[in-house]
């Protein structure tokens, strides 16, 4: 007994690679940028900059306002870009 299958246009178009469907468009891939980019911009201010003598703990620069808050809200933001990036349907 040989059972057959029905094949549809979409079966025979992927199996080919030419009707491959993305779930993203431009407009996805450069959100995704802005993202990672608004998060490195946290990452980078959260890293601070060099102290002139590493010897001498100055609290002023490690609880800088800039390293505690804004920093960890721009890492924040950047990862709600990104979520939104993602969910985010292509015009079709």
């Amino acid at each position: 007994m040989e059972t057959k299958t029905k094949r549809t246009a979409l079966d025979t178009e992927t199996a080919s690679g030419a009707g491959r469907v993305s779930f993203f468009d431009k407009s996805n891939y450069t959100w995704m940028l802005i993202g990672a980019a608004v998060m490195i911009v946290g990452f980078l201010l959260m890293a601070g900059g060099r102290s002139e003598d590493p010897n001498v703990f100055k609290p002023e620069e490690v609880y800088s306002t800039t390293r505690i808050t804004i920093a960890p809200i721009l890492i924040l933001a950047g990862l709600v870009i990104e979520i939104y990036a993602i969910f985010r349907n292509p015009k079709a």
